[in-house]
């Protein structure tokens, strides 16, 4: 049975609920989708997401992760600001250092073989994807990998007109933090929009 599975990096409880906040206050009175919560929906960075065969142990994958990578107990990433992303997500932006880019480099080598390829979205519209983003997707089933890896909270969903309007308008609704602290990796169970809907195992960075 395939599973629809992710590995994130989690911030901290404060930023936790910062993030939260700020999706409420950006979308105002037309909620983006799926809510944030510190309960269900939790703020996240995603490393990978996809589709997953049976077997996989979540917990041994993210010590197998931390074994490959020296990390600190805390990664602080500067806030890029928020972002639109076709077609309707609202992202908040974070930067691109080489730690992540290693992360995410651990991450493939150990899950690309267990992917289920079969699973792959291949009617999936990629026209307003780069071509790096292209790539990635049919390599990977994920949009953001290698070149195209874009490290980002998700904020949510809405339709593409009032995305752009809540963008235009950020600056007017919210505060963005100046950047934002990570202390834990994530495996998790794959929700609406790709949320990290239920945690199946989470370490503090500095113990993975």
């Amino acid at each position: 049975m395939t599973r629809w599975l992710g590995v994130a990096l989690l911030p901290r409880a404060e930023h936790t609920r910062t993030a939260i906040r700020l999706q409420r206050s950006l979308s105002g009175d037309r909620p983006l989708q799926p809510p944030l919560t510190e309960h269900g929906n939790l703020p996240h960075l995603t490393l990978f997401q996809g589709p997953f065969e049976d077997g996989l142990d979540p917990a041994a994958e993210l010590a197998r992760i931390g074994g490959a990578v020296s990390l600190p107990e805390q990664v602080s990433l500067a806030s890029l600001g928020i972002v639109h992303q076709p077609t309707g997500w609202l992202f908040m932006s974070v930067e691109r250092p080489a730690l992540l880019e290693k992360l995410q480099e651990v991450v493939l080598d150990g899950l690309a073989p267990r992917l289920d390829r079969q699973a792959f979205d291949t009617s999936k519209d990629t026209s307003r994807f780069t071509e790096a983003e292209r790539v990635s997707f049919a390599r990977y089933g994920y949009r953001y990998t290698g070149d195209a890896y874009a490290p980002h909270i998700t904020l949510g969903r809405t339709d593409e007109v009032t995305a752009l309007e809540l963008v235009r308008t950020a600056p007017e609704r919210t505060r963005v933090p100046a950047a934002w602290d990570f202390d834990r990796l994530s495996f998790y169970v794959m929700g609406e929009h790709g949320a990290h809907a239920e945690t199946l195992a989470e370490r503090p960075l500095a113990a993975a």
